[in-house]
């Protein structure tokens, strides 16, 4: 077992990183009880999938490079660096047993020699994290996805070298969407390695062609360009048989998939309708019934919108994700518990059973 001492004194070998969702085992008898989660009597072990960190060490790299500021802006950001005693005790507050952390890619426009530099240390920072108090986190790896051969070694390394437990990617790289066949290299690894994959968006206004209506009151460009990226991934993978290709693929989306599984029907009558707007591939099955071979977080805000998600993916096809540390949710494991019509094996499952099997807890 980890000590509070203990931990922080692993903490200086690598002070400068800060995790938005680290944690620890709490040793010490004066700390607020840990918050448990059980089911019919029996302990359930909590996971969140969505959790995010930065690695402050970073930004030498980037002094003089296009990215220096905006990588500065995320990993400078008081929001985005918590006191780590603060998140400690908000995650046993919430009942949040284990955190995969997860960088947003911010890098995909970094040179192969950078990029590798990039990844290189931030996969050290995140190894050392998690080896502090491996029984509270672990962490998916960062590749560099603008170079997909590169991507899928540093994929290798980080999960058979560094213990780390599959890759956080964005939705696109620099425009490009991933269905592209130029990632089936990586695509190809993450199916051997039967890594879990954590899509998060990234420049969603811009992405998607829609900055210049997303401008004014309401965070619109977050609130509706976010969900809208991964809307568009999803589909882009679907319809250009990426799924096809790689059946066996472990791709798990923020935000609930975005739009896709509350419309996810239109997909399966839009070819039906007009046939040329389908000239191929010819896909294996109907478009929605890829959404049962993806997986989702459960950062849907109400019960009967998980219901519902339960309903068009699958109870194991969800697990929980809070996107700490940007105050989206207060009470993700109370949002599980109060979903309607979920058996005690489906809470389980989305509690932490299937983040579990895919992160080889």
């Amino acid at each position: 077992m980890n000590s509070r001492r203990g931990f922080l004194a692993g903490l200086g070998a690598f002070s400068g990183m800060t995790c938005i969702g680290c944690g620890m085992r709490r040793a010490s008898a004066q700390q607020a009880a840990r918050r448990e989660t059980s089911i019919a009597g029996q302990r359930v072990r909590t996971v969140d999938i969505h959790c995010h960190c930065v690695i402050p060490e970073v930004m030498p790299l980037l002094a003089g490079t296009p990215m220096e500021s905006r990588a500065a802006a995320t990993i400078k950001s008081s929001q985005n660096n918590p006191p780590v005693e603060a998140r400690i005790k908000e995650m046993d507050a919430t009942g949040i047993d284990v955190e995969a952390l997860s960088i947003n890619a911010w890098w995909y426009g970094a040179n192969r020699d950078l990029a590798r530099r990039i990844i290189d240390l931030q996969n050290e920072k995140l190894m050392q994290m998690c080896k502090a108090a491996p029984d509270r986190f672990v962490a998916f790896a960062t590749v560099s996805l603008q170079f997909p051969e590169l991507a899928a070694e540093q994929l290798e390394i980080g999960m058979k070298q560094m213990g780390l437990r599959g890759a956080a990617i964005g939705g696109t790289v620099n425009g490009e969407e991933l269905s592209h066949e130029r990632f089936d290299p990586f695509w190809k690894k993450a199916e051997e390695l039967q890594a879990l994959l954590f899509m998060h968006p990234q420049d969603s206004a811009d992405v998607t062609g829609v900055a210049a209506r997303v401008k004014g009151n309401g965070g619109l460009a977050n609130v509706i360009g976010n969900p809208l990226e991964t809307t568009i991934a999803i589909s882009h993978l679907i319809f250009e048989g990426t799924l096809d290709k790689f059946p066996n693929l472990k791709i798990g989306f923020a935000h609930g998939g975005g739009f896709l599984p509350s419309y996810a029907a239109r997909m399966d009558n839009g070819c039906g309708r007009v046939a040329r707007d389908c000239p191929g591939p010819v896909l294996k099955k109907k478009p929605s019934e890829y959404l049962r071979q993806l997986y989702f977080d459960s950062l849907i805000f109400t019960p009967e919108a998980l219901r519902h998600l339960v309903a068009e993916v699958g109870a194991g096809q969800i697990m929980i994700g809070t996107d700490y540390n940007f105050g989206w949710v207060k009470d993700p494991v109370g949002h599980v518990l109060s979903t309607p019509g979920l058996s005690d094996a489906e809470r389980a499952a989305i509690l932490g059973g299937t983040a579990a099997r895919l992160l080889r807890l």
